[in-house]
């Protein structure tokens, strides 16, 4: 599962790496702990116009017709099932987005407790889980939600914990939100991604608790030699 992930994106930077041509009045201000139902932004084409946006969302799905915000929120959709679930798969034919991010964590369980690891891209540049989104009504309130998809993990991911949010490669992007790419097309994106591509390191447990959200969250322990991500990401 992926349920904490960090995203240090400068504002400008969204119309460069994702071709958001709308934003949100917002400053974007880095998230190093960004966890379950917390607002993030997520890229979608509008289905109003078909433009591509920047807008933000509550992360765990809420499907239309639900009537009442469930109680554990449903922050991730399995690649096997997504298609055919009752809860996700009007989304994942209809309501596709990006979910941008700089890092995820995943933790593996030792004597001592639960010790995280942030995966990145090795060259350090953001990327995006492929995820859906919905629109709900809730007594009288309007919320748009989301989910991230997650799949089979890679080699590096595989050594700590046994699934890993579906990272998208930039030239999936446009047909991943295409509403005409077809259910077979989108299945075969949901694949992991290249773990050569990819690196990890450990991370101080202040990341565990949610109240969390610092850069001590995204820095190595001590002696682990990881390169420090840059934060936040450069302005495009």
């Amino acid at each position: 599962m992926c349920g904490r992930y960090d995203n240090l994106i400068a504002r400008e930077a969204y119309r460069r790496l994702f071709e958001a041509m709308r934003l949100p009045e917002s400053n974007f201000p880095p998230r190093y702990n960004i966890a379950p139902t917390d607002q993030v932004p997520i890229v979608r084409v509008d289905p109003r116009d078909g433009t591509r946006e920047l807008i933000m969302a509550r992360w765990g799905l809420i499907p239309f017709w639900m009537k009442e915000k469930p109680k554990v929120p449903h922050i991730n959709a399995r690649a096997e099932t997504v298609h055919t679930l009752p809860l996700f798969r009007e989304a994942f034919a209809k309501r596709r987005c990006l979910i941008p991010a700089t890092g995820f964590y995943e933790w593996q369980t030792r004597a001592d407790g639960k010790q995280p690891y942030r995966f990145v891209r090795t060259d350090l540049e953001p990327f995006a889980f492929a995820g859906l989104w919905e629109f709900s009504r809730l007594g009288g309130e309007d919320t748009v939600s989301a989910a991230i998809i997650v799949g089979e993990p890679n080699p590096l991911v595989a050594g700590v914990h046994d699934r890993m949010p579906v990272i998208l490669m930039p030239d999936d992007y446009d047909r991943w939100l295409d509403p005409a790419t077809t259910v077979d097309e989108l299945r075969a994106l949901l694949k992991p991604y290249d773990a050569n591509l990819m690196k990890s390191y450990e991370v101080s447990r202040v990341v565990n608790s949610v109240k969390n959200d610092t850069p001590a969250c995204i820095e190595p322990v001590k002696n682990q030699g990881a390169p420090r991500t840059k934060q936040p990401w450069p302005r495009g």
